[in-house]
């Protein structure tokens, strides 16, 4: 019996969520069993590859997820650098715009899904934001490779498991990956497009006074409003819709209180690694669908993996977290308005 369309999705929905789901959980459940949670970030960061590659056939998948994969641990590596050096402030933004531009052409290219370079920016700065001994810099990146690795078999998990199950898992509704897959392939214009050039400057600058802003202001870790930033940016070629930007806004804010409530009372480590598991199902889920509710999910998870790090008291995390993802967000709204002026002046809507 063939599954509706809707139920078709549904199915793939969930088996996606899970996947994403199983590749951060079981990193994180070995580092808590030797007790090394120190190191959630790096393993989160590497988890992150399963959220690429969705629903698409898996000749396709594994051009996205391998591309995907050094993205995030090239992001990875160059935090690492950052923060080896004691976190100089001119590296860090140099690398910063480095990574949001190249990541902006990047994720246009390959059409990436999420097609924003939000995971490879939060990637380098949180990374960059942990004390690292020199010593132990290789160790780090090499257990983000690792995970990134079990992350990618994961991910391409399914090709053996539809093969073994045949004629079975067609009835049963891995027929829907015939008609509901993307398939996005390699666009060699990017270069040439004036919209993608517009949207990398709009994250090059973006970020710039997003964190700028947030140093001079004094608000705790930075890196949130220029996270919160490109949050918001919509991706190359997107339409700049005030609306979807203040979907992002509620979103991001939506998803610290979400956080907070979750926090307040100082739960176990084994409770907050299962929050950051349920939030990556969820935000698997929602991410093709809806970025604004995606980022319900997203924001927590990001707040959960940097509280295992370093233990921070909430009411200065949350506050910190609220009032940057303000100040990023509104130069975001800014930027939006700029780049749709830009867009009717120049004739480059649509």
């Amino acid at each position: 019996m063939r599954l509706r369309p809707r139920q078709q999705l549904a199915s793939l929905s969930v088996e996606v969520g899970l996947r994403a789901a199983a590749a951060v959980a079981v990193p994180l459940l070995v580092l808590l069993a030797v007790g090394r949670l120190d190191l959630a970030a790096y393993a989160t960061f590497g988890a992150f590859t399963a959220l690429y590659g969705r629903n698409e056939p898996y000749r396709l998948r594994l051009r996205s997820v391998s591309v995907a994969a050094v993205a995030l641990l090239a992001s990875i590596a160059l935090g690492v650098l950052v923060a080896v050096l004691g976190e100089p402030l001119w590296l860090a933004a140099a690398l910063l715009v480095a990574v949001v531009v190249i990541g902006t052409f990047f994720a246009t290219a390959f059409q990436l899904l999420p097609a924003q370079p939000l995971f490879f920016v939060f990637a380098l700065l949180v990374c960059a934001a942990i004390p690292t001994p020199a010593a132990e810099a290789w160790g780090r990146i090499g257990l983000a490779a690792a995970v990134a690795a079990f992350s990618w078999l994961l991910t391409m998990s399914g090709w053996l498991l539809r093969r073994a199950a045949g004629d079975r898992a067609a009835r049963t509704g891995a027929v829907l990956l015939k008609k509901l897959h993307r398939r996005p392939g390699v666009d060699t214009s990017v270069l040439r497009d004036r919209r993608v050039w517009l949207t990398a400057a709009q994250n090059g600058f973006g970020v710039l006074i997003a964190g700028g802003l947030a140093l001079a202001f004094g608000l705790g870790h930075a890196y949130w409003a220029v996270v919160s930033l490109v949050a918001v940016i919509p991706p190359a070629r997107a339409a700049h819709s005030i609306s979807r930007s203040l979907h992002r806004i509620l979103g991001t804010i939506g998803g610290v209180v979400v956080a907070a409530l979750v926090l307040v009372w100082s739960p176990p480590a084994l409770v907050v690694i299962a929050v950051i598991v349920v939030c990556q199902f969820f935000a698997e889920m929602l991410v093709g669908r809806h970025y604004g509710y995606a980022l319900l999910f997203i924001t927590p998870m990001a707040l959960a993996v940097s509280h295992l790090a370093s233990p921070a008291p909430l009411g200065t995390l949350v506050l910190d977290r609220v009032l940057e993802t303000v100040l990023g967000a509104s130069i975001g709204i800014g930027l939006v308005l700029l780049a749709r002026w830009i867009e009717r002046s120049r004739g480059l809507a649509g």
